[in-house]
């Protein structure tokens, strides 16, 4: 098999590119990485030395691709399956991709400060930080919840990688700061997003570790 991705099935980010993987049904084989474990760590080490995942080898073209959206589009390019996960049409293109940054950096980020505070030591919390962050992440719901009045995904009536961006950013927001009161719209959204066959599937294999998800 010549894709293997090195991964944690609960990684919202790694969520992001297995769905990808999913949709298109492309072949890979999963390395679970855990950061805990050093001889795990030393895996993806020596593969990435930044040591974050997810991380995309491709053995034919002996490629190394790192960062979730950039892997999605190596596929899209290297390996195209039924659903266009990047449009060919540049406009539509440049659409997907400010979506999918917005998801990462405006959905992703803030949700990960509210669950990294969570993960601190009593004396070590940032109240300052993690309202900063709540803030972030209402005005990005109130912008999703607007957005996705009139639409089924992202971009449109197509699924793209804007929406594997929207599933686990959505998905993990909804559990530090839950919104379907306050963002129907956006809730309904993330519960298309489930209902599709591959994020259904990412979801169900983080499952076994959804334990280690840290409550309040």
């Amino acid at each position: 098999m010549s894709l293997t991705l090195y991964y944690h099935p609960l990684s919202s980010f790694c969520q992001k590119v297995v769905a990808a993987l999913y949709e298109n049904d492309t072949a890979f084989e999963p390395l679970l990485i855990d950061l805990g474990n050093p001889e795990s760590r030393a895996k993806l080490l020596a593969r990435w030395p930044i040591g974050k995942f997810p991380v995309l080898h491709d053995s034919v073209r002996d490629w190394t691709v790192p960062e979730s959206s950039i892997i999605i589009e190596y596929l899209a390019l290297h390996y195209p399956g039924r659903t266009q996960l990047l449009p060919a049409d540049p406009e539509m293109a440049r659409q997907v991709r400010m979506r999918d940054r917005f998801y990462d950096l405006h959905v992703q980020v803030p949700m990960q400060k509210i669950v990294g505070d969570r993960l601190r030591p009593a004396d070590g919390k940032d109240p300052v930080g993690l309202e900063q962050a709540r803030g972030a992440l209402r005005t990005a719901l109130d912008m999703v919840d607007r957005d996705m009045r009139s639409k089924t995904w992202a971009v449109a009536e197509s699924f793209s990688m804007a929406d594997c961006a929207a599933a686990p950013a959505l998905y993990y927001a909804n559990l530090v700061m839950p919104f379907a009161a306050s963002h129907p719209d956006a809730a309904r959204y993330l519960d298309r997003l489930s209902a599709r066959p591959a994020i259904a599937r990412t979801f169900a294999d983080a499952g076994p570790y959804r334990h280690m998800f840290p409550k309040e």
